[in-house]
């Protein structure tokens, strides 16, 4: 098994470390940063946090977002955390500028609002139930994170914090809104891998 993930910005070497964590419990596979379209011929891919417009531009610009998009339609399981979660969303509003236009890959039936919480410094610490996936009630932490504030057709909650769904899921496609990479638990990483073996 071949894990991709997009390595612009944000935290590439901890989601890396999750999923190496995740391969010693169910077995081999590697972990590759993805900056081109070369770098796409893997089973599964992680898009992390960081700036979702920088994130998007800059993959605009290596000619990544389309064949990324394209894949992620022919069926090929990604996972969006914060940014990563706002790239997949076909809607995405700010909290402050309402209105944002920025590339995005946008296959998921999902509306977002970036900062929702506010800025850096509105980031904080909570405990996210994940009886949907089998897991338990586990801490994450949101650094600038947005809200997944409704979803539609195929797209489906999987875990709420006061109301506001912080993970959802499509089909193959998985996203948070907090960073599972910087947590104590793999349960997230886990969850999306045995997406990547069915």
């Amino acid at each position: 098994m071949k894990i991709g993930v997009l390595a612009y910005q944000g935290s590439f070497e901890e989601h890396a470390l999750q999923v190496k964590r995740v391969f010693d419990k169910i077995g081999k596979g590697e972990v590759v940063p993805v900056k081109k379209t070369k770098d796409l011929d893997v089973d599964a891919i992680i898009i992390p946090g960081g700036e979702s417009t920088t994130i998007g531009q800059v993959a605009q610009r290596m000619g990544l977002l389309d064949p990324l998009r394209e894949k992620v339609m022919q069926g090929i399981p990604v996972m969006g955390t914060c940014a990563g979660a706002i790239m997949l969303s076909k809607e995405v509003t700010d909290a402050k500028v309402k209105n944002k236009a920025q590339p995005l890959i946008g296959v998921m039936d999902a509306s977002i609002i970036r900062n929702y919480y506010g800025r850096q410094r509105e980031s904080f610490e909570a405990i996210v139930d994940l009886e949907e996936i089998e897991g338990g009630r586990e801490r994450f932490v949101f650094i600038r994170a947005p809200a997944i504030s409704r979803v539609w057709g195929k797209a489906k909650a999987l875990a709420s914090l006061n109301d506001v769904i912080v993970m959802a899921q499509q089909d193959q496609i998985l996203t948070t809104t907090f960073h599972p990479e910087l947590s104590g638990t793999t349960i997230v990483h886990e969850y999306f891998l045995k997406m990547v073996k069915r």
